[in-house]
């Protein structure tokens, strides 16, 4: 490995780290604000990053311009993407935040799955079976036999699967070459046009405290979108993916710290396998890339 790789990959290793912390923050930050509507916590995550983000693009050269070929897969991103955040923030109100959290953490899975239809890239076998692992340990965090319980999970898991299908749609619109704050700025911008009348027709009134949690809420989501976006453009996700899951460690931290929160042995046992699957996955590629892809 060259130093310009080694040096890049470090990078993205730096951001993916920074952009999980971000993730579990916002997460966290989310529980504080309290029994909030959805969308009122949605309109808040998205504001900061819309306002900052939008004076990234106004101060540049190329202003607000979208490439032409991009505009549908913007679209799908910030339409599907927002559908992501409602079910993790909703499904983080009502479960602890491991569990939440790594039911988010199946989106590097899910958009294995979409790449097939969005990017033409088969998966081989044996990345099949992680994606098989990573759901098996998914069902031990969900529950399902738990019945009416397990919903506030199931909703995580789809929170997870509408993530990973944004992630792909990002990688779309890197490869046709679209501005990094440009992807961020419409996501947010979209976020907030579309939260907006919910927003206003079931506004609950806040304390300041509230008000300074869902600022903090949308800073630290705004830190996570940004680092993720500049990871991937610094090492692809073979190199670095596996360092994405520090998120969960992140937000078990958090949980156990601040609210008390202790993941039954269920739990652990899900945590284990989709973590396990992730960085065999990791390793695997990572020794085949060293082997020349053989």
């Amino acid at each position: 490995m060259n130093d310009n790789k080694a040096n890049n990959q470090m990078r993205g290793i730096f951001h993916i780290i920074l952009a999980a912390l971000g993730f579990a923050l916002m997460s966290f930050f989310v529980r504080l604000s309290g029994d909030l509507p959805t969308m009122q916590k949605v309109f808040f995550r998205n504001l900061v990053a819309f306002f900052f983000t939008g004076y990234m693009v106004l101060k540049s050269p190329e202003g607000i311009h979208f490439k032409k070929e991009g505009r549908i897969p913007l679209f799908l991103r910030c339409a599907i993407g927002m559908g992501g955040v409602i079910c993790n923030f909703w499904a983080v109100s009502n479960i602890g935040l491991a569990d939440a959290n790594i039911l988010n953490k199946l989106a590097p899975f899910a958009a294995m799955i979409m790449s097939i239809f969005i990017l033409r890239e088969v998966p081989n076998a044996f990345e099949w079976m992680t994606v098989a692992a990573a759901f098996i340990g998914a069902a031990f965090v969900v529950k399902p036999t738990a019945g009416i319980a397990s919903l506030p999970a199931l909703v995580g898991a789809l929170g997870g699967f509408c993530a990973g299908t944004a992630y792909t749609y990002v990688r779309k619109l890197g490869k046709l070459g679209e501005r990094r704050e440009i992807i961020v700025f419409a996501f947010s911008g979209f976020s907030c046009l579309v939260s907006l009348p919910f927003f206003i027709i079931g506004y609950q009134p806040m304390t300041w405290l509230q008000l300074l949690w869902l600022i903090l809420a949308g800073t630290s989501a705004m830190i996570g979108q940004l680092n993720v976006t500049a990871a991937y453009s610094y090492a692809p996700a073979s190199d670095i993916s596996v360092f994405d899951y520090s998120q969960v460690v992140f937000a078990a931290l958090l949980g156990f710290f601040v609210f008390g929160e202790l993941p039954d042995v269920f739990s652990f046992v899900g945590y284990t396998l989709i973590i396990g699957a992730a960085v065999l996955k990791w390793y695997v590629m990572r020794k085949r890339a060293q082997s020349g892809g053989k």
